[in-house]
């Protein structure tokens, strides 16, 4: 039988993996508010707003619909993260129990300091829910370029069948129990990537570049040891090889968010997920008592607390230390 899977979202991201699934096998509904922007995705079958160059599968049928989510086999939600608990209220009267609902958003939601995972809990105690992430950039997605990521859900059975409802020959899932890693890995990262950002852009070099890849993993492994992550999620795809892949790229929006910032520029287009998160990502540090002195450093300057080169002066002023095992 024919699956049938609504993507909630036509951004870059949305549209890629609405094409991904379409070439996966399945009929794909894609969403998109914009009755506009949906009539020219339907009279060019491309998504040029979004995903240029890319063409939309002939299984895919973009729609401003959102009824056509309850008609479907899984919803992926690809909205931003702080979208999202609005996104899960309005599935809530349509989307039939049972029916997963896959969070593709990388993010802590402002304001409640939820975790993604609390929000799809909260507003759809009746659908099961997953968390895909890892290095993965939509562009290489669109072109079938070679892309492994992670996806996970409390049901780990969930989480097979899910992974292999969405794999194809060059789009890898690696699936996991480990909920709140992934999410955590996602999240932090995108934080972390506008510091490296900021160095880019200020000429720092490749030396400063790699220690703060380093010192941030240590970040990003103190905060998920403090809530609950496991070490491996941690090291593998949704965690480093996120991390590593956001912080060396100005195709990441919150490296080239932070790049901007580095070269004394104002951002272009719409802010990088990582800008909502710095705030949040810190607080819910301080709170389990977990140092770190690089987000804490970009959320100092996101908030105008701080300028650049009084961040920088203050990560290089710290005591030294012992580089220990256990970060």
């Amino acid at each position: 039988m024919t699956r049938r899977i609504a993507v909630l979202g036509a951004g870059s991201w949305g549209t890629a993996l609405a094409n991904l699934a379409a070439h996966a096998g399945a009929d794909v509904a894609l969403w998109a508010r914009d009755a506009e922007h949906v009539a020219q995705m339907q009279a060019t079958h491309a998504n040029a707003r979004r995903l240029p160059g890319v063409r939309l599968a002939d299984r895919l049928s973009p729609t401003s619909d959102l009824a056509q989510a309850g008609k479907a086999d899984a919803v992926l939600a690809v909205v931003p993260a702080q979208a999202m608990r609005a996104m899960a209220q309005s599935l809530a009267p349509i989307l039939p129990h049972g029916v997963p609902v896959i969070c593709c958003a990388k993010g802590i939601e402002r304001g409640t300091a939820a975790f993604m995972s609390e929000v799809f809990a909260q507003e759809l105690p009746d659908n099961p829910y997953a968390i895909l992430s890892g290095p993965s950039f939509a562009e290489d997605v669109g072109k079938g370029l070679p892309t492994a990521v992670t996806l996970a859900a409390h049901d780990l059975e969930l989480a097979e069948r899910l992974a292999r409802m969405l794999a194809t020959p060059t789009f890898r899932l690696y699936h996991s129990h480990d909920v709140r890693g992934v999410e955590i890995g996602g999240a932090a990262k995108n934080v972390l990537a506008i510091a490296n950002g900021i160095a880019a852009g200020r000429g720092l070099g490749a030396s400063a570049g790699a220690a703060l890849v380093a010192r941030g993993f240590a970040e990003l492994t103190r905060f998920g040891r403090a809530y609950g992550a496991q070490a491996e999620t941690l090291m593998g795809l949704s965690g480093l090889g996120d991390l590593v892949l956001t912080c060396g790229s100005a195709q990441s929006r919150n490296f080239a968010l932070g790049l901007a910032l580095g070269r004394g520029e104002s951002p272009q287009g719409k802010l990088a997920e990582g800008a909502f998160t710095a705030a949040v990502l810190v607080d819910k540090a301080r709170q389990r008592g977990v140092d770190m002195p690089i987000s804490q450093a970009v959320d100092a300057v996101l908030a105008g607390r701080l300028d650049i080169a009084g961040a920088i002066d203050a990560l290089l002023s710290r005591p030294s230390k012992a580089e220990v095992s256990n970060v």
